[in-house]
């Protein structure tokens, strides 16, 4: 028994750790509502600067949190989203990419 014990500690040390994410998706859903109104709407283009705006749901929960903190700290460039990552809290990024993240791109 004690073999065997020994045997799933190893194989387990060597198993990748799945990120999951930190963050409330109920809470989230209410924290993105803002969100949506650019990223919720399929074919939308921003007037200025004038781009696609990408829609967001089902995105990757890390790939969120880190543009959320890039655009916080304004490494990543666009006024609108660089005001509305800075009135975040980490709670809040968090729980935003949660929400996001487990939402069906339709």
């Amino acid at each position: 028994m004690r073999l065997v014990s020994i045997v799933m500690l190893a194989l387990m040390a060597g198993t990748p750790v799945v990120a999951q994410s930190k963050g409330d998706p109920v809470a989230g859903k209410t924290k993105a509502y803002t969100c949506t109104g650019c990223h919720g709407i399929t074919g939308y283009r921003n007037v200025y600067p004038h781009y696609h705006v990408p829609r967001i749901a089902g995105q990757n929960y890390e790939y969120l949190v880190t543009a959320l903190k890039a655009y916080q700290a304004e490494t990543r460039k666009h006024p609108t989203m660089v005001a509305q990552a800075q009135s975040l809290s980490e709670q809040d990024i968090a729980d935003i990419a949660a929400y996001l993240a487990n939402t069906p791109n339709p």
